[in-house]
């Protein structure tokens, strides 16, 4: 199935290397791969490849050089940076990978200037539409998740014996590699009470009561699980990041059949997939800064998205199964944010609808097809 970054990521290998990040198991590598016929494919954890890699001795005739895991390679930001500084980018070059890639993205300023980023997400309802009817797309999303192997398989036993293989690898070996955990079983644990907790903002203090851990370190397993797109945090909106970062975040999982609870709980966390999926395709295709927020106040008025571009809220968003409900908290916020576009998504929707004040009532899967945020 074509992936939706494929474009912009070719168009960008004839200018840049490109660093393709992204959860383990989502594609990276089979995308890389199918970009152009003639290439060479090199794994750092091969060892013949790995010497491949020492002596620098790839087919310079091919289109694209892949090289997957170089992380792990020491200096290798500087490795890349003299193979780009001396032979430019003949071959192409794109380089896979998952949490150290993107958490050593950010660390010095090697490569700056010589690279563009791209973030590969598991499928969505827009991304599929062309192959898979966006009802049915919809279904698969809710049952089986977006990652590849089960979202094509379908069915429910395959889903459950992928996970149990997914969350062992990510656990066992991708966190020992990110950093020198031994508290597994209480990570484990973080995870299966996280899975509850979707839709709900998260107190430390109480995660770290019920797994037994203190605040901080139940707070540094969360940003691991982040840097390991397991999960991911949306933070209240401020006119202060500063501020609304040190807030109570709501944590969802890239892999939506992993959410337990009702079916709300799965349905918001599969439109915080698809909103943040998008947001991350606009700032790495068009350079803006795009964030993913919730509104909330000491009250308790709350709005479930804020969509952030360039520090503006451009959408106010609500997530409903069966009807629009109270919408007192959207015209609430649209008082401070006027120019806030307000919108509620309804899964089983009787008819659409616009009110006086602009506030739009539409179905969510056919907007999830067809969603435009930037």
């Amino acid at each position: 199935m074509r992936r939706g970054v494929v474009d912009q990521v070719t168009q960008d290998l004839d200018s840049r290397i490109v660093l393709l990040s992204g959860p383990r198991q989502v594609g990276k590598t089979t995308l890389a791969r199918s970009l152009f016929d003639n290439h060479v494919y090199l794994n750092h954890d091969h060892g013949e490849h790995r010497l491949a890699i020492m002596e620098k001795s790839w087919d310079r005739r091919s289109d694209l050089l892949v090289l997957d895991e170089v992380h792990k390679k020491k200096d290798w930001k500087r490795w890349l940076k003299g193979i780009y500084d001396v032979e430019g980018i003949r071959p192409r070059i794109i380089v896979t990978g998952s949490a150290r890639l993107d958490l050593y993205r950010k660390v010095g300023d090697s490569l700056a200037g010589r690279y563009f980023h791209h973030r590969l997400h598991p499928f969505d309802v827009k991304e599929v539409r062309d192959a898979v009817a966006p009802a049915e797309a919809f279904e698969l999303l809710m049952r089986v998740g977006g990652f590849p192997e089960p979202f094509l398989d379908s069915t429910d036993r395959f889903y459950k014996r992928w996970r149990r293989s997914h969350i062992d690898i990510i656990l066992r070996q991708a966190l020992l590699d990110l950093e020198a955990v031994r508290d597994i079983q209480g990570i484990e644990t973080l995870v299966e009470l996280l899975r509850s907790r979707v839709g709900s903002t998260v107190s430390w203090a109480n995660l770290a009561r019920d797994v037994e851990r203190d605040p901080k370190t139940v707070k540094r397993w969360v940003d691991l699980l982040q840097d390991l797109y397991v999960v991911f945090k949306v933070t209240p909106y401020s006119r202060n990041i500063a501020r609304s970062l040190l807030k109570e975040p709501k944590i969802y999982f890239y892999d939506n059949a992993l959410v337990l609870g009702d079916v709300g709980s799965r349905l918001e966390n599969l439109v915080a997939c698809a909103l943040h999926k998008e947001l991350d395709l606009i700032e790495d295709r068009d350079g803006e800064k795009t964030r993913l927020h919730f509104l909330r106040t000491r009250d308790g008025r709350e709005v479930d998205f804020a969509i952030s571009v360039n520090g503006e809220i451009r959408t106010m968003l609500e997530v409903k199964s069966s009807r629009p409900g109270d919408l007192r908290s959207l015209i609430h916020f649209g008082k401070h944010l006027p120019k806030a576009h307000r919108l509620v998504l309804v899964s089983e929707l009787d008819r659409e609808r616009t009110y006086p004040d602009g506030t739009e009532v539409r179905s969510l899967v056919p907007w999830l097809a067809t969603m435009e945020l930037g």
